[in-house]
């Protein structure tokens, strides 16, 4: 895999799964939801951070493989002694398998809007899995949710953020939002940009993976069974140590992570 990506129109994909593979896929995801909400329910209660953190690493890990979704690494990925404690994840954001291909790598606390608390089922697991909350029609909720992304950080959490604030289908970045890189900048975090894209075989965007516009979350997840093996790639940049952006403010570091990812997409 180079580091540029063709951006091409959406073409289509001619692997599509037959109904017997649909059905089996349909029957293992539910089984493993069945799975995470005993362990939601009956473990996280009992257990500490690092074994939770663990059990939802591996809980990700096999929801991709039931949607038969492939994880591409590339770039700088983490290693474990790369990545320890402290750092903000920015990524650009695509679908609802971002957050899970993200953690079926590292253990991460994601920072998510505040409508994906009333998904059924997911949304229940979302909120146990220690996801930090903001809700963004109400402006007096950023200072909140920046002093608890600070203390999360401060405690040797690794938070993954969103900066565009919605999803995408993959041919256009959102401008980014930047008043949550505060939290970053004042735990003096490393900050680790990533590039997310969903090709299809002949490299151009697999735009039918997509949980944005219109596009319902059941039917992001009908799209994800109609194919045989989609893949997301995970493009890690360098990461940035508090050091690299001791100078900047936090619109201009926003800015810069911005254009960072944007080269990396060709967007």
């Amino acid at each position: 895999m180079t580091s540029a990506f063709t951006l091409q129109t959406t073409a289509p994909n001619l692997n599509s799964t037959n109904a017997i593979t649909r059905y089996f896929r349909v029957t293992r995801v539910l089984l493993h939801t069945l799975v995470g909400l005993v362990i939601a329910s009956t473990l996280f209660p009992l257990t500490g951070n690092q074994i939770k953190a663990k059990l939802i690493q591996w809980w990700c890990a096999k929801l991709l493989t039931t949607f038969n979704i492939r994880v591409k690494v590339v770039g700088n990925p983490p290693t474990s002694s790369s990545f320890s404690s402290n750092t903000m994840l920015v990524a650009n954001h695509i679908s609802w398998s971002d957050i899970h291909a993200l953690n079926s790598l590292v253990p991460l606390r994601f920072i998510a809007k505040s409508e994906i608390k009333n998904w059924p089922i997911f949304g229940y697991l979302v909120s146990k899995a220690n996801t930090l909350f903001i809700d963004r029609s109400r402006r007096q909720d950023a200072k909140r949710t920046i002093d608890t992304a600070y203390a999360s950080l401060q405690n040797g959490d690794n938070l993954c953020f969103f900066p565009e604030g919605t999803t995408t289908d993959g041919t256009e970045m959102k401008p980014f939002k930047s008043s949550l890189i505060q939290a970053a900048i004042l735990a003096k975090s490393s900050i680790w940009p990533v590039a997310i894209h969903y090709p299809n075989t002949d490299g151009s965007i697999n735009t039918k993976v997509a949980y944005a516009g219109e596009t319902t979350l059941v039917e992001s997840m009908r799209n994800m069974l109609l194919q045989q093996s989609p893949v997301v790639v995970l493009h890690f940049l360098t990461p940035i140590s508090p050091s690299d952006y001791a100078t900047m403010d936090r619109r201009s570091l926003t800015l810069h992570i911005e254009s960072l990812i944007r080269k990396q997409l060709r967007l």
